[in-house]
């Protein structure tokens, strides 16, 4: 069971190291089996995302809303934050990159994954393009639809459910996740967001409540 801060992305002693990156042990053990199957199956799964601590996604939502980092919208759409509301940043924002201490991956239950015998993670974009037919990672990306769920993993945001956008790279071990998020507590999230030097602050606390419920729990089920 995930403490509090382990959730918030503040606690790393739930973490052990696989693939340059760090994954919840449970996760990391059933990551494991689904990489040596996708071998026997003649793909090279990669790992090019596991857990990510709450000053690192701070870091790249303030980059983003203060236009230090690309932004996109909904529709992949490249944006200009100088000309855009404060409530639409936040919505191009949250659409890719998770509220700080509001990341699945801050739990090390989640990653990013992509076939390594296709590119490299340097060469990766991470762009839906690249998970579709045409694209480098399409047929292991068939192949994970139907081997997925016998490891434990699931696709959070396989669907449009108008919070986070569909990220076929994505995926949750759900013996942990699910647990995580029964237990998220939104009332230390904005706690510790009133502490920090958080973009767009004033914006995010006042909608904090719908924003978790809309980015946090309107997820695709296992």
């Amino acid at each position: 069971m995930l403490t509090q801060e382990q959730l918030l992305g503040l606690d790393d002693r739930h973490l052990v190291a696989v693939d340059d990156q760090w994954l919840e042990g449970r996760t990391a053990v059933a990551w494991q089996r689904l990489k040596a199957d996708a071998a026997d199956a003649g793909f090279q799964l990669g790992l090019c995302s596991g857990w990510r601590p709450f000053h690192r996604q701070l870091a790249i939502f303030n980059g983003k809303a203060q236009g230090e980092r690309a932004l996109q919208n909904r529709a992949g759409q490249a944006c200009d934050v100088r000309t855009m509301s404060d409530a639409d940043i936040l919505d191009a924002i949250l659409a890719w990159s998770a509220l700080p201490g509001a990341s699945r991956h801050h739990w090390g239950t989640d990653l990013d994954w992509f076939d390594a015998g296709r590119l490299t993670r340097e060469q990766l974009k991470l762009e839906p393009w690249e998970y579709q037919s045409g694209g480098p990672c399409f047929e292991l990306a068939q192949w994970m639809e139907a081997n997925l769920a016998r490891h434990g993993f699931f696709r959070p945001y396989r669907e449009p459910l108008g919070g986070v956008a569909p990220e076929p790279w994505h995926l949750s071990f759900a013996p942990v996740a699910e647990d995580a998020l029964s237990r998220f507590d939104a009332n230390a999230l904005e706690r510790l967001l009133e502490q920090e030097s958080l973009a767009l602050k004033d914006t995010v606390l006042s909608q904090l409540p719908g924003l978790v419920e809309r980015y946090c729990f309107r997820i695709s089920t296992p």
